[in-house]
């Protein structure tokens, strides 16, 4: 692996300054919650991992109400997330080095006294923390090179912490400062005029009140994650032949255009493509207004689950006990396969069948069983 050096020169920096420079008492038996005043919150990732953050920015809201709270969000995705209510500003992140010291210089100004890192793109997330300003850094260490730079070493856990969902591990950062662990829901508003604005797209495409609307997600950030193209395909002509007031709405990214294209026009004229026509904000809105989303284990997922709209989501070689559902289980439906390959190679497999393990039956029983007996299938 081609080592980046500025990786080492930030490295080396950070420990002069925390060795020579840093006089201050910044271990965890040193907080003292009724002294915290400016919070840093990071959770730079993808969009699926800023949703599953945001219980615990509702944890660390209720611990401390009169608290600024900032949060480093990675560019792509503040727009999903600016309605947050526990937020007072946004910072963007721009991934990798890209604008780190306007980054820090920004953040710096805020003045933060203390950092949750929930989950942060490394090894840029914790320095930044640290050059922020901020005494008390908080975050599940894992093996790396700026484990000196955190308040607290052990991870909370009596075994490893990836053994629990990624909601919990979030939240569990957050309880180093006294925050509770006790609410798992994320938090994605949906405000009335966006709903509106969604409904008018609906109307414009011809959906009527009585119509059954069924999400398609064919897409995801990785394609090893993919339910095969054909059997999405298959799926929604399915549907159409057994519900007759069911209209298809396959989602996805602007990336995903051709691909969703694709499959709407297959299926025929009863689904249509929503991809990139829609700004990323109003994307809790336009799950919202879904029936069912049928969806591979992606961002999109987890926007579903936040505004509470019904799931069938397919997970192989990845794991649903990590990033799935973790509440409302009553609405989301998972179907999951075991990994035929040991070790699974992930994004380097030039062929990942694994996903074909997951039967077009699978699926159409877990879409009948959550419609219910209202669904005339």
């Amino acid at each position: 692996m081609k080592l980046n050096p500025v990786d080492s020169i930030v490295y080396v920096l950070m420990k002069l300054l925390k060795r020579f420079f840093d006089s201050r008492l910044c271990g965890i038996e040193y907080f003292e919650p009724t002294l915290t005043r400016r919070i840093l919150i990071i959770s730079s990732t993808a969009l699926g991992d800023t949703l599953l953050s945001t219980p615990a920015i509702a944890a660390v809201r209720r611990r401390y109400p009169e608290a600024a709270i900032f949060a480093l969000i990675h560019t792509n995705y503040m727009e999903l997330v600016a309605t947050n209510p526990h937020i007072d500003e946004f910072i963007p992140y721009y991934g990798g080095y890209k604008k780190f010291l306007e980054t820090t210089l920004r953040l710096r100004k805020l003045k933060p006294d203390t950092a949750f890192i929930l989950h942060g793109n490394e090894p840029q997330a914790t320095p930044l923390a640290y050059l922020a300003g901020a005494r008390f850094i908080f975050k599940i260490p894992i093996p790396s090179q700026y484990g000196f730079l955190l308040s607290n070493h052990t991870n909370g856990f009596t075994d490893s912490p990836w053994q629990h969902h990624a909601i919990s591990v979030r939240l569990k950062t957050a309880s180093f400062a006294g925050c509770k662990e006790d609410d798992l829901k994320m938090v994605l508003p949906v405000s009335a005029q966006d709903s509106d604005t969604v409904k008018h797209l609906f109307h414009k495409l011809g959906f009527e009140s009585r119509h059954v609307l069924i999400g398609l997600q064919p897409g995801a950030a990785l394609s090893y994650k993919m339910w095969p193209q054909s059997n999405f395909t298959s799926l929604g002509k399915k549907l159409v032949e057994l519900i007759p007031d069911v209209r298809i709405v396959v989602t996805g990214s602007k990336a995903e255009r051709a691909l969703c294209t694709k499959i709407a026009t297959d299926i025929g004229q009863k689904a249509v493509p929503v991809c990139g026509e829609l700004p990323l904000r109003l994307l809790g809105a336009l799950i919202k207004e879904l029936t069912v989303l049928i969806t591979n284990d992606t961002g999109t997922m987890h926007v579903a689950i936040a505004v509470g709209t019904k799931t069938v989501s397919l997970f192989c070689p990845s794991n649903h006990w990590g990033v799935g559902r973790a509440y409302d289980f009553h609405l989301h439906k998972v179907i999951y396969k075991e990994r035929p390959c040991d070790p699974c190679i992930t994004k380097k497999c030039k062929n990942p069948h694994c996903m074909e393990q997951i039967s077009l039956e699978d699926v159409f029983s877990a879409v009948k069983e959550l419609l219910g007996k209202d669904s005339y299938i």
